[in-house]
């Protein structure tokens, strides 16, 4: 595991497409994220394949919370935890020993997501809340299921998270 470097955009492009229900941005967009972001980004790599990648970045108006805009793992990766690890990688970060919570958006159906994140609380001995976010109608005009606010209050005496 390590910080990207703005060469993986597009390795980290084609990971996302292949890892499908997620958004898929432009390759631009994970270009601007591998270079501008790497500090709060994630790629993990196996046998030379980019198979992880976490982006995420500070809240401007809270710093002390990172929120985590994607996870993905490649399919010949799953099951054996990485999505956790990453976020694990993430947070241990020297640089990052000021970060207090994280927070994401997870869709109902989502399971993936929801197991990652859980697992994630479990590894660092973290609570786990949530609140309604983005709706459907309200926010998306019924094309895209609502999404959940999950926030995690990190444990400090934690070695999985400082």
């Amino acid at each position: 595991m390590r910080k990207p470097r703005q060469t993986d955009g597009s390795k980290v492009w084609s990971l996302i497409n292949n890892c499908q229900p997620l958004d898929t941005n432009s390759m631009y967009c994970n270009l601007l994220q591998t270079g501008h972001f790497k500090d709060t980004c994630v790629i993990s790599e196996r046998d030379g394949q980019v198979v992880g990648w976490v982006s995420a970045y500070r809240k401007p108006e809270e710093p002390s919370c990172l929120f985590v805009w994607q996870v993905a793992v490649a399919p010949q990766a799953r099951g054996c935890g990485l999505a956790a690890q990453m976020l694990s990688e993430l947070v241990c970060r020297e640089e990052h020993s000021d970060i207090h919570a994280i927070q994401t958006t997870i869709t109902e159906s989502n399971q993936a997501s929801w197991g990652c994140f859980r697992q994630f609380c479990e590894r660092t001995n973290s609570e786990l809340t949530t609140s309604s976010f983005l709706c459907k109608n309200q926010h998306f005009d019924g094309k895209h299921p609502s999404e959940t606010l999950v926030t995690i209050r990190l444990n400090p005496l934690s070695p999985a998270t400082h």
